[in-house]
């Protein structure tokens, strides 16, 4: 039974300030550790508790269990057959740390007078700006030279998973997920995603991505390099997606529903890459069958010419179509067309940086009497839209109506106003409110 007390009988912590001043040195920041000890049951191992590294604790350790091989210990170099790593918590600009460690070090490829055999991380934590990512769990197999031979990791709980076999120089990765939801944006949920991946040196081509959500299909394929800056480009394929769900997550009181397809291109570029999503260009065309454009009420606004405007209510349609034009915060729809039984409709509106709306949509209500198309400017926001006609248009009805009397001399007007509208446009000419 007196072996039991054998781990603490023999503390390290006289040593602490000797190895927090090497480590310190080594890394360029502060290191603090709360205890050393040598445990001999059921293993010999080096146990480290509360370490801390950075001004500002930018990498954190609750304990690391480190097991040599202790043949190895009186050799040239030394073997650690396993490191176990619990509860690490590394922040964003832990990254710089490990980058200055790196050039100080130069190729470390030639450096095995350590071999790390097998290193397992346990509920780690990644803290980074604008992202929420899931703590996870990694199982990491080295070689002699300390590069991964196999990795597979996890999120605690269940639903991410990566499995990493290199070949030759390059790391063949697989990434599949359940019941995910994406750790950036709007919090969309993934039913099923699966990823096959190549990564090499500061490259990774993601060859491969096939997705379930929404009762839909996505398809697509990226590369995404940071030798400089980091930089992504793709393309993206959907089909059957039910956008009334993920519509939500972006405003709560405009939304659409119905079933979306489309294809579409994208690229990126920003420093760092939480600040990729900000930088995105992108060019979708779309398509949503059978749907309802809640928040307005595209029939009523043409119907009714209040210069005051409309907002609310709701447009059915059979088919919605468009363009989607995203750089970095605004995006645009282009040749937007809306038809349904009772009308048509066709223009372009902007949603700009702060969510508020810009654009002119054609409308023609399909009636006994066919009315000339009513341009309607939309303006608002996001989660407050409205749609009136526009200056030109109301007036030309106004006078239309007051020299031809309603029905012919509205219609008539409104046409007028809305070739005055084309002409000034001719000239750069806008029409706001």
């Amino acid at each position: 039974m007196g072996l039991l007390a054998i781990p603490f009988l023999i503390p390290m912590n006289t040593y602490i300030k000797q190895v927090e001043q090497v480590a310190s040195e080594k890394l360029g920041v502060p290191v603090k550790i709360a205890s050393l000890r040598l445990a001999f049951l059921p293993i010999p191992r080096l146990n480290v508790d509360g370490v801390q590294v950075g001004n500002n604790a930018e990498l954190s350790v609750d304990h690391v269990s480190v097991v040599p091989v202790i043949s190895s210990l009186f050799s040239k170099t030394k073997v650690i057959s396993k490191v176990l790593v619990n509860k690490p918590v590394v922040k964003k600009a832990a990254l710089d740390i490990l980058a200055s460690l790196r050039k100080q070090q130069g190729t470390p490829a030639g450096d095995t007078s350590v071999v790390i055999r097998h290193i397992v991380l346990k509920d780690a934590k990644l803290e980074w700006p604008d992202m929420k990512l899931p703590d996870i769990d990694a199982d990491i197999s080295l070689s002699d030279a300390n590069k991964p031979e196999s990795a597979e990791i996890s999120s605690t709980d269940g639903k991410l998973k990566l499995l990493l076999i290199p070949e030759g120089t390059k790391q063949n990765i697989t990434l599949t997920a359940d019941q995910w939801t994406l750790p950036v944006g709007p919090p969309m949920l993934i039913d099923k995603l699966q990823m096959e991946m190549t990564l090499e040196e500061n490259r990774l081509l993601i060859s491969t991505i096939t997705a379930t959500l929404y009762r839909g299909k996505v398809a697509g394929n990226a590369e995404l390099s940071w030798a400089k800056d980091w930089r992504a480009n793709g393309k993206v394929q959907i089909n059957g997606l039910e956008v009334a769900e993920p519509t939500k997550l972006v405003s709560k009181s405009t939304h659409v529903s119905g079933r979306l397809s489309g294809n579409g291109t994208y690229s990126m570029s920003a420093k760092e890459p939480a600040q990729l999503a900000d930088k995105i260009l992108a060019d979708f065309r779309f398509k949503v069958d059978d749907g309802v454009l809640y928040g307005l009420d595209l029939v009523k606004a043409a119907s009714i010419l209040l210069k005051s405007g409309q907002s609310g209510g709701e447009t059915k349609f059979d088919e919605l179509s468009g363009l989607l034009h995203v750089v970095g915060k605004q995006y645009e729809l282009r040749d937007l067309k809306v038809s349904s039984g009772l009308m048509a409709a066709k223009g372009g509106v902007k949603v700009l940086p702060n969510k508020s709306l810009d654009g002119v949509i054609n409308v023609e209500v399909k009636t006994g009497i066919n009315l000339a198309a009513i341009p309607l400017q939309v303006s608002g926001t996001l989660d407050n839209p409205q749609v009136f006609p526009t200056k030109a248009a109301l007036a030309g009805a106004l006078a239309g109506t007051a020299i031809l009397g309603p029905g012919v001399g509205t219609s008539l007007g409104i046409k007028a106003g809305s070739a005055v509208d084309k002409i000034k446009g001719l000239f750069g000419g806008s029409d706001k409110k």
